[in-house]
């Protein structure tokens, strides 16, 4: 039989065991999704058992990344059950704001790039935080705790090298403006079309009026508006022939179509474009501590690493992309980026889309 020293010590471990596990499901939302204690994961797991699912909305490419990240997210959680939708920029933003107006929110993590953006300008995100950000530079998380980077993006100008040799693209923003290019520049329009991030990026680096009579230079080359489909669906007519040089697209899409033997090849122009897809937390979400399980898996090393093996550009400073498209990361080129900050990217693109109607429609 126990002693009354050897009960009342069960019954201090039991309480100290209930008392844990009590202030582990009383916390609130914002606790919840701010907690950064010792026990994060093991309160977070807690947390998460009796939710039992977690719904992610993200632009990621499906069988590329998407379902690797997922299906590795629920093989380290097999008590969560993770699904997902993706579609482009326009229609996940439609269908957050239908949630959201309907008090019927069904994602708990939504990620990409433009729709993190309009997410946080349209006042539906909540703030977050993670012991993991810590390992981030200050530039990929935003200091509101709204959103923080999950992968970057770097855009340049892609080119046929069937129809245009080697050595002789253009290689800088002024050789755009050569004769030799009128009629066969190309860039994506739309909402957050090449088209505005070029001009938002010289905006940036130049100053408006540099910019503005480079702009209007730049008008008389009759640069082609592709509005028909994605960043890249403008590449795969590029490779095809159908525009000699598209400007703006994303600067790896080239050297992936290029290892299968696609006539295409990019050329970064300084400086680069740099953006960063974000994940942000959307309010109302019903799946807290799921969530925050998720976040950080996508923001740790293991996650990072995952994009890294899908040809994404990872935003943790520590995982390094694939040696295939490394080479047009700016600082590995030896040019100049400039990076737009997701809170200012609507603001930057709304001018630009202006510029664009008045000079290049």
């Amino acid at each position: 039989m126990l002693g009354r020293i050897g009960c009342y010590r069960i019954f201090a471990l039991g309480l100290a065991a209930l008392l844990q596990s009590s202030s582990a499901h009383a916390l609130t939302l914002p606790e919840i999704l701010n907690y950064k204690g010792a026990d994060r994961e093991q309160a977070l797991i807690e947390g998460a058992k009796p939710e039992g699912q977690v719904v992610f909305y993200s632009a990621m490419i499906v069988n590329q990344a998407l379902r690797p990240v997922v299906d590795a997210f629920m093989k380290k959680y097999p008590f969560l059950k993770a699904t997902y939708w993706r579609a482009d920029t326009s229609e996940t933003f439609a269908k957050v704001s239908a949630e959201q107006r309907a008090n019927n929110v069904v994602s708990d993590l939504i990620e990409g790039t433009g729709i993190g953006e309009n997410v946080v300008d349209a006042g539906f995100a909540m703030p977050f935080d993670t012991p993991v950000l810590a390992e981030y530079p200050d530039v990929r998380r935003d200091p509101r705790h709204l959103w923080a980077a999950t992968r970057l993006s770097y855009y340049g100008a892609g080119f046929n090298t069937k129809q245009v040799a080697a050595g002789t693209q253009p290689k800088s923003y002024d050789e755009l403006l050569d004769p030799k290019w009128k009629g066969k520049l190309s860039w994506r329009i739309g909402p957050a079309g090449g088209m505005e991030l070029f001009m938002s990026t010289l905006r940036i680096a130049w100053g408006e009026d540099k910019a503005m009579a480079y702009f209007q230079k730049l008008r008389t080359q009759q640069i082609v508006n592709f509005g028909a489909g994605s960043a890249r669906t403008l590449v795969d007519r590029v490779m095809a022939g159908e525009y000699p040089v598209a400007l703006t697209i994303f600067a790896h899409h080239p050297l992936i179509s290029a290892k299968s033997g696609a006539p295409v090849d990019t050329q970064l122009l300084d400086p680069v474009p740099t953006t960063a897809a974000i994940v942000v937390v959307p309010k109302g979400l019903r799946h807290p501590h799921a969530a925050m399980l998720l976040l950080d898996f996508l923001l740790s090393k293991e996650g990072q690493a995952i994009l890294a093996k899908a040809e994404y550009f990872p935003s943790h400073p520590g995982v390094q992309p694939l040696e295939s498209i490394a080479r047009v990361v700016p600082a590995n080129a030896g040019v100049g980026e400039v990076f737009i900050n997701p809170s200012r990217m609507p603001e930057y693109n709304n001018r630009s889309g202006e510029i664009w109607q008045d000079l290049f429609r």
